[in-house]
């Protein structure tokens, strides 16, 4: 036994020093025999703190101190008392177990103690048993006493003999109303008893009685039971309950009694009706689903992340020319024509999360291919875990198609529209330039000593030219209003004044025919307003030009007033009446329709293009208002229409009736740049301002034009917008710059340009021009502008020396004084432009020939005129060929002209 293995034999002197460490305490404890022998005591292999624990029980028990170490290991040994007792002892590796030790007092043969035998065991199994049967009797306890199951303990006969606090709590009854008194079957559902009973005959061939039998027949007969029934509490109520039988023996296998435990199954029930509603729903749900999807006019698809097809509805199957079967689990890309492109699209849905509008061509197993647009996202589980994409699809080859067809409709109406305007620009161009010389002229003729029969012929001429720029302003109005790039401005201006102004300009055609022109005023209208006074004269001027044009005797009257009619409290109403011819009932509906009079004979008789009525309706709609007319036939018609203004807060004028004109003041003086490249231009301009107080500069480009403005002090710049070297536009954007970086006041720039199309105006303001006129321009309009534009110049100006400044007066000599040395002066750009042509300076030619295109009307030359034109044209295609045949053309002409 001293060498078993399975006991720890630990020898030590009378001091506790080991003297023996067998094959038993070297396993139990990992240590040699030679690494303690004479080395070490058995304190120092248990655990210290049992130790101290030991020693102050032994201490106490024995009423002697006893030191914590070997002492307290041996000493009741030492005092002839059997000691055996349980340690935790330490192994060499650290790790500890229990252990029970016997401890034996080793005597001589005088009875002397000469050293101590402790014979140890691993008590590490019986602590892990006697845990566990503390657990199981503990668990058994918890369980027979747990208040959550009903624990009912009957005798061989089924009378109750136990009934714990779980069966109390379900069941409603205490453990004294039952034991020894009832069965189990009687708190059972007695129509289940009946059915069991008829349900366990017929399985197991036996009749069985509807009663405690039918509760325990399987259990009596060793087969495990578990089954489920309605108990029954005492207050009536029911509850469903999952019951487990187990038989009860004595010692020779007789059955002494039944155990039936049961748990209360109503939350089971509960969860199970509620799960079968779910399934159900969740049934319906994908039926509800899936006929969503089926009935969905797109082509349905959904992929995993791989981009394999999971699932289709027949949209898809429809399109791809595929069935469903086939369809899942094969490549999405596999079902177009462009399958990278495809791959890609699943690609950049599982980035981004969504794709819209996606264009893909499915092509069908028989190759009929159909452009689609795909919407796709992605989709996931309920862990939020990807679980693919879904994508729809829908036919978009007929939207291609008439999209395809707006396209080409919308780029041949811009192409029509920019043939339009580019059309209209160049004839606004090439009509005006030469305008502006003969309305120029004709101006200036009438200024000279004429005859009866010569004035005459002048005033027809000036009549004709005036009709002429009043068709082409109606045309290119006409054409901007149509194609919406006529933009209204938003001003503030005094309505007073205004009708003022426009009454002076029809006034003397009143007077020529002896018509009285009224305005009339209520006193309830606004005076300053915010709105587009050029478009509300141009409709006034209109309206009044055809009331004295068509009324022969009586009067023309203007009257405003508070529109009562509108919506707009601050809206005016305009009506001008007449006493004229009247218009027929059944021609009223057309009077605002373009090129269209009350008939043909009216035409013939007074004349106009019947385009006037057209553009005034369109600006007073584009003004945000309405216009109508009533008319009697003999008696005079009545044109009226009602725009909304707002009100000019910043004004504060009172209401007045246009009143005449006082005595003007005289005009100051005044130091004019003006910068124009043609000559012949410059000729008219000068003769125009020939008996004012004006002093005039010319440069003949826009750089020398900014160098002079450097240089010397000026009240006014009259800027052309087509110069060589240096244009207009960019001319006055680098004055501008100028007077900014020198801390000067913006000196007024009046651009004067051939233009009139949508942009120009704007072009010509955002550069930094003040004001922007139209050629032709009239000398009145010409001299208007200088007044109206020169009063800022004139406030800043703080010195007043231009009389000693070094000027260039304007000419004295007439017009028709100047055609030799026009002439002279035509002939020298003749060569001038045969030499750039040898060394192939088309830019030359082209400048020569625009200045010839401008200028050869104004002195009678027509021909110049069109040569200029030509060679502009020529010299811009660079065609060298034909350029150098109109310069020969052109000097053969000049000198035929001598």
């Amino acid at each position: 036994m001293f060498n078993s293995a399975n006991f720890s034999s630990i020898a030590t002197d009378a001091k506790g020093v080991i003297q023996i460490f067998n094959v038993g305490a070297e396993r139990m404890l990992g240590y040699l025999a030679a690494e303690v022998m004479n080395t070490i005591t058995p304190a120092d292999i248990s655990d210290p703190q049992e130790l101290i624990a030991r020693a102050e029980a032994l201490s106490a028990e024995l009423s002697t101190a006893i030191n914590p170490g070997f002492e307290a290991l041996v000493f009741k040994a030492s005092r002839g008392i059997e000691d055996i007792y349980e340690l935790t002892y330490i192994r060499k590796d650290g790790t500890r177990f229990p252990a029970v030790v016997s401890v034996t007092a080793l005597r001589d043969a005088q009875d002397a103690i000469i050293g101590y035998l402790l014979i140890g065991t691993d008590n590490t199994a019986r602590k892990e048993a006697e845990e566990a049967l503390l657990k199981a009797g503990a668990l058994q306890s918890a369980i027979f006493n747990s208040a959550n199951f009903s624990s009912i303990a009957t005798d061989a006969k089924g009378v109750i003999q136990i009934f714990n606090v779980g069966a109390e709590r379900m069941l409603g009854y205490a453990a004294g109303d039952v034991v020894n008194t009832i069965t189990p079957a009687d708190i059972s559902d007695p129509q289940e008893l009946v059915v069991r009973a008829r349900a366990l005959s017929a399985e197991l061939a036996t009749p069985i009685e509807p009663g405690f039998e039918a509760l325990v027949f399987k259990a009596s007969r060793g087969i495990e039971d578990i089954y489920e029934l309605t108990y029954i509490r005492k207050d009536g109520t029911r509850f469903p309950a999952v019951v487990s039988v187990t038989a009860l023996r004595d010692a020779a296998g007789a059955i002494i009694g039944y155990l039936l435990i049961g748990t209360d199954n109503t939350a089971r029930k509960l969860v199970e009706e509620e799960q079968k509603k779910s399934d159900q729903r969740l049934r319906d749900q994908q039926f509800y689903t899936r006929s969503l999807i089926e009935s969905n006019i797109d082509a349905l698809i959904t992929t995993d992340p791989a981009g394999i097809i999971t699932d289709v509805n027949k949209q898809t199957e429809a399109l791809t020319g595929s069935t469903r079967d086939e369809l899942i689990g094969a490549p999405f890309k596999d079902c177009f024509t462009d399958p990278e492109r495809a791959e890609a699209g699943i690609r950049r849905v599982l980035a981004e999360k969504s794709l819209t509008d996606y264009e893909l061509t499915v092509r069908r197993r028989d190759g009929k291919q159909t452009v689609v647009s795909y919407n796709a996202t992605t989709f996931y589980d309920r862990g939020r875990t990807l679980q693919g994409v879904f994508a729809a699809a829908r036919d978009v080859t007929e939207r291609k198609r008439v999209e395809a067809e707006l396209q080409q409709a919308k780029a041949d109406a811009e192409s029509a529209s920019r043939t339009k305007s580019e059309f209209l620009a160049s004839m606004s161009h090439e009509i005006r330039t030469p305008m502006n010389a003969v309305m120029g002229i004709a101006d200036l003729l009438a200024k000279t000593s004429l005859t009866p029969e010569q004035d005459k012929y002048v005033q027809i001429f000036r009549r004709s030219g005036d009709n002429l720029l009043n068709l082409i302003n109606d045309i290119l109005d006409l054409s901007k209003v149509e194609a919406s790039q006529l933009d209204l401005e938003q001003t503030g201006f005094s309505l007073s004044d205004h009708l003022e102004k426009v009454i002076e300009m029809v006034a003397p055609k009143a007077q020529e025919k002896g018509l009285a022109l009224v305005c009339e005023i209520a006193a309830n209208v606004y005076n300053d307003l915010v709105g587009d006074p050029t478009r509300l004269r141009q409709v006034l001027l209109n309206l009044l030009g055809n009331a004295i044009k068509f009324t022969e005797t009586g009067k023309v009257c203007l009257k405003v007033e508070r529109d009562q009619d509108g919506t707009v409290p601050t809206a005016l109403r305009f009506s001008v009446s007449d006493t004229g011819i009247g218009i027929a009932d059944d021609k009223l509906a057309r009077v605002f329709e373009r090129f269209t009079q009350a008939d043909s004979s009216t035409t013939r008789r007074f004349g106009g293009s019947g385009l006037g009525l057209t553009i005034s309706k369109r600006l007073v709609e584009l003004m945000g208002g309405q216009i109508w007319v009533t008319s009697t036939m003999g008696r005079g018609s009545v044109f009226a229409f009602s725009v909304p203004f707002e009100i000019w807060v910043a004004a504060k004028r009172p209401v007045s009736a246009p009143v005449g004109a006082g005595p003007e003041a005289p005009l100051p003086t005044l130091r004019i740049l003006m910068a124009e490249d043609s000559p012949d231009n410059c000729i008219i301009a000068l003769a125009y301002l020939e008996d004012t107080p004006y002093f005039v500069d010319v440069a003949e480009t826009g750089l020398i034009a900014c160098e002079m403005f450097r240089a010397g002090h000026y009240d006014l710049l009259l800027m052309d917008r087509q110069m060589p070297v240096m244009d207009g536009l960019t001319a006055t954007r680098t004055i501008r710059a100028w007077e900014k970086a020198n801390d000067r006041a913006p000196t007024p720039i009046i651009a004067l340009t051939a233009s009139a199309l949508k942009g120009d105006r704007e072009a010509c303001l955002a550069a930094g021009c003040t004001a922007y006129l139209t050629k032709p321009i009239k000398q009145d309009v010409l001299l208007q502008a200088i007044k109206d534009y020169s009063a800022s110049a004139l406030h800043v100006r703080q010195h007043d020396d231009l009389r000693e400044s070094s000027v260039s007066r304007q000419p004295s000599a007439r017009l028709a004084a100047r055609v030799p040395a026009y002439l002279e002066s035509c002939r020298q750009d003749a060569i001038a432009m045969g030499d750039a042509l040898d060394r192939a300076d088309f830019e030359a030619v082209t400048i020569l020939g625009h200045n010839m295109r401008g200028s050869g009307g104004a002195f009678g030359f027509q021909a110049i005129t069109d040569f200029g034109a030509e060679l502009e044209q020529a010299a811009e295609d660079a065609d060298i060929g034909k350029s150098r045949r109109l310069v020969g053309d052109l000097a053969i002409y000049l000198e035929n002209q001598r």
